[in-house]
Parts: C-alpha cells; sequence; structure tokens
C-alpha cells in the first residue's frame, strides 16, 4: 500500500468502548484502522463512522490485513476483555508487527500483567503501553481521561493523537505520561479504587436523606442538582441527580432508581485497590468499605431473610419517625459530610499511589494525575484543581488532610460531619462509608493512639517487645510474673 493510504493509527476490539474511541480518534482528523474478530463488529462501526460524519475510518477482516493497513512505526490499541483475551490478541497481532512498533492495552489490566507483557513485547522489538481509559462510553466518545505508562517512546510516537482524543480542559488535555512499568494500569485501578469511595458516599447522603429526612425523588433530584453548582460539583453528583428525575416507563408508576435491585455489581479493580493497601501497609477504609458493602449488598436473600428474623425479636425501624428532623439542616450537615468524606477517599487513594511509586520507582506526580481527572473520567470533580493545587505548594505532602486549606475545610466540617453520623447510628442506617472516613480522621489527627496497650498485649503473649516514649530501645517485658507479684 501507497504510505499516503495508510492509517495513522489501528484498534483491535470493537465493544462499546473500542467502538467509541475508534470514532472519537476519526472524528480528530487521525485516518484509523479497525479490527474485530467477529466481522459483525467490523461492519457496525464502519456504519457508525459512515452515520457520524464520514469519518476516516477503515475496517479489516484479518490480523494481516490490519496490521499491514497502519503507517510505521505502528502503534496498535487493544480494547478486549483483560487476561487471557488480551495475550490471545497481542499473538495475533504480533505476528505480523515488526520491531520498533507498538501496542498499547487500553482495558483494565492487572500492572504486573502489563509488565510481563513488556518484556515478552520488547523480546521482540516491540514497544509497549499499559494505558488506563476512564470515561465510560460518553468519555471514550467525546474525550475520556487517559493514563498511558510504560515505554516512553511508545508514548512520543502517538502523544500528537492521544493529546487530540483525551478531554480538554483548562490546563490542558486529560493525559499524561505516567511512568515506566504498568504505572498506567496501576494508576488507573487507583482511579477506580477512589471511585468506588466516592459512589458508596453519595448512596449513603442518598439514604439519610430519604430514610431520615423523608425526601422525596423530585427532591434529592434537587437538591443534588443544587449541590453540583457548588464544592460537590462533579461527574458522579450530576448523574445522580439525573437519576432521581428518571420515572419508571416499564410500570408506568413511580421512579425508576426505586425499582431497581440493590445488589451491586463489580469487575475487580476496587479488590485489587484494597488488596494493593494492605500489602504497601496504607490505610484505606474509606475504599475498603465500599468494597465490603458490595460484598454485603450481594447477600440479597440473606439480608430480607435477617431483617425479618429481627422484627420477630423486637427490632423497631426508626427510620420512619422523621418528624422531628430539621430538612434544611439535615440538607446542608449531610453535603458537608459528604465532602469531607470524599476528600478522605481521595486522600487514601493518592497515599497508595504515592507508596507505589517509590516502592517501584515510578516517580509518579501526585499533582498531574490530580489534573487528568479534572475532565473525561468517571472521578472528576471541581476539588480536582484544588488537589493539584495542594500536590503543587508542597509535592512530598505526607497526606491530603493536612495541606492547609483542606486542613481547614475539615475542621469547619467536622460538627457537621459528627451529626450525620450519629444521628444515622441512632436511626439504625449503615454509613460504612461516611463512618469510616470519619475514623481516618479522628485516628490520623491524634498525636497518641491506644496502640501503646496492643503493643503490650503483643509483647505480653508473644514476647514481641516494644518501644518507649522516654529512652531509646527495644524492651521486654515479663508481664505475668510482673502481674502476679503486684497482685500479692
Amino acid at each position: 500500500m501507497e504510505s499516503a493510504t495508510l492509517s495513522q493509527i489501528g484498534l483491535a476490539g470493537l465493544a462499546v468502548m473500542g467502538q467509541n474511541l475508534a470514532l472519537n480518534i476519526a472524528e480528530k482528523g487521525f485516518p484509523i484502522s479497525v479490527y474485530n474478530r467477529t466481522i459483525s463488529k467490523v461492519d457496525e462501526t464502519l456504519d457508525r463512522a459512515h452515520r457520524e460524519g464520514q469519518l476516516p475510518l477503515f475496517g479489516h477482516y484479518t490480523p494481516k490485513d490490519f496490521v499491514l493497513s497502519i503507517k510505521k512505526p505502528r502503534s496498535i490499541i487493544i480494547l478486549v476483555k483483560a487476561g487471557a483475551p488480551v495475550d490471545q490478541t497481542i499473538a495475533a497481532l504480533s505476528a505480523y508487527m515488526e520491531p520498533g512498533d507498538t501496542i498499547i492495552d487500553g482495558g483494565n489490566e492487572w500492572y504486573e500483567n502489563t509488565e510481563r507483557r513488556m518484556v515478552d513485547a520488547s523480546a521482540s522489538g516491540l514497544l509497549y503501553l499499559g494505558m488506563g481509559v476512564s470515561g465510560g462510553e460518553d468519555g471514550a466518545r467525546n474525550g475520556p481521561s487517559l493514563m498511558p505508562g510504560g515505554s516512553h517512546r511508545a508514548y512520543l510516537n502517538i502523544h500528537n493523537i492521544l493529546e487530540k482524543v483525551a478531554a480538554q480542559v483548562d490546563d490542558g488535555p486529560c493525559v499524561t505520561y505516567i511512568g515506566e512499568g504498568g504505572s498506567g494500569n496501576f494508576v488507573k485501578m487507583v482511579h477506580n479504587g477512589i471511585e468506588y469511595g466516592d459512589m458508596q458516599l453519595i448512596s449513603e447522603a442518598y439514604d439519610v436523606l430519604k430514610n431520615v429526612g423523608g425526601l422525596g425523588n423530585e427532591e434529592l433530584a434537587e437538591i443534588f442538582g443544587e449541590w453540583n453548582r457548588g464544592e460537590l460539583e462533579s461527574f458522579l453528583i450530576e448523574i445522580t441527580s439525573d437519576i432521581f428525575k428518571v420515572e419508571d416507563e416499564e410500570s408506568g408508576n413511580g421512579h425508576l432508581v426505586d425499582k431497581i435491585l440493590d445488589k451491586t455489581g463489580m469487575k475487580g479493580t476496587g479488590k485489587w485497590t484494597v488488596q494493593q493497601a494492605a500489602e504497601l501497609s496504607i490505610a484505606a477504609p474509606t475504599i475498603a468499605a465500599s468494597l465490603d458493602c458490595r460484598y454485603m449488598s450481594g447477600l440479597k436473600e440473606e439480608r430480607e431473610a435477617a431483617a425479618e428474623i429481627f422484627k420477630n425479636e423486637g427490632l423497631k425501624e426508626e427510620i420512619n419517625n422523621v418528624g422531628a428532623v430539621d430538612k434544611k439542616r439535615l440538607i446542608d450537615d449531610v453535603r458537608q459530610a459528604l465532602y469531607a468524606s470524599k476528600i478522605c477517599s481521595y486522600a487514601q487513594g493518592m497515599n497508595l499511589l504515592r507508596a507505589k511509586s517509590m516502592e517501584k520507582g515510578w516517580g509518579l506526580n501526585l499533582g498531574e494525575l490530580a489534573r487528568i481527572w479534572k475532565g473525561g473520567c468517571i472521578i472528576r470533580a471541581v476539588f480536582l484543581d484544588r488537589i493539584k493545587q495542594a500536590y503543587q505548594r508542597n509535592p512530598g505532602l505526607a497526606n491530603l488532610l493536612v495541606d492547609p486549606e483542606f486542613a481547614k475545610e475539615m475542621v469547619q466540617r467536622q460538627a457537621a460531619w459528627r451529626r450525620v453520623v450519629g444521628l444515622a447510628i441512632q436511626k439504625g442506617i449503615s454509613v460504612p462509608g461516611m463512618s469510616a472516613s470519619l475514623q481516618y480522621f479522628d485516628t490520623y489527627r491524634r498525636g497518641r493512639l491506644p496502640a501503646n496497650l496492643v503493643q503490650a498485649q503483643r509483647d505480653y503473649f508473644g514476647a514481641h517487645t516494644y518501644e518507649r516514649i522516654d529512652r531509646p530501645g527495644s524492651y521486654h517485658t515479663e508481664w505475668s510474673k510482673l502481674a502476679r507479684k503486684a497482685r500479692v
């Protein structure tokens, strides 16, 4: 083929995300070749490209034709299910690729798989990127947040395309070179962990407003809409307001949100985030609580049976008694509690990223990560700009909570935060995310914890030793012998 007729980039894997990202690339003026094992997906994508503006998108039906249709050095994005399908796709395509060509995995892949594939690709002279893509199908089509990590040379080959395709915010496109190895996948994983926490906290705010404040869906839509015009402005708050407006067309009665089964799905990135936090000894209680809640939501039948058992044993529901609640104050308190809790969730995620960066030598720029999350992605929020500024002021910031601006806001909101958590506990409404965030704040801000007693216990039964506050060194005490002597 003449070089003038070759595509600038290729994309394999034409499910919803792949189709939309391919159309986005084509719409930005970059001729793109696409391939999928299922032929109908290629035809469907070609039809969309035609209908959405005669976009420069070209379909291919064999791996060989697809690879050879791309200009050298070739860059090929793959968007298939994580795990074995990625390896199978790489094997099919790399048979026709040449040294200097690049493979970019845009899926939610475990970062160590990416690092393994980088080594394998390098043996064949191929370059490799693991690129987190956030924003769902709408983001993929109109501008996602992109998190590419791996070969810097590979990034330089396609950065001009990625910068045009990514979401655009006031300080640039929502893409940056993340770092070496599997850093792009790891950052996307933690992004998803923060997202888990964010969604759980919003659901708890909804639960309290509905079951303590007695607010209906129309009121909730208005409240979340108002919150989205202030400090809580974010994609998740915006779509939550929209959700409360949608009526149930199936039954023609009531709102759709009330007809949805209370069982939450998951794909694994939240679990990976919590596992990594444990591996690195980083406290991430808000994210962990959100994961636990998804597990608990799956016990639908058990929960219904338990509700009946406790009802029969005389447990009375307090949530229906809403007459004494000052609604206006409750709404404002919940807003403040949600804001403070969300900051804790983001702080935990940032601390995890910093710890992994130090372990792996990735040199992650936390302020820049906050910047590229300002647009396109699911956790985009107005306060991400302030998180960016906090890390610009102090790149070595120990915790987001102790940035002077955020510290001031946490103090200002703690009274409302405590009222909401206390009221929820009193009414028997579970708020594990808000509670975990508050306990994280209360634990982190205390200069002395009861861990001294835990250390004494460990030394008592296991001779694990302890340190003292008044002199250096490690100590062991014969606790039982001294205790018996004290009793005499």
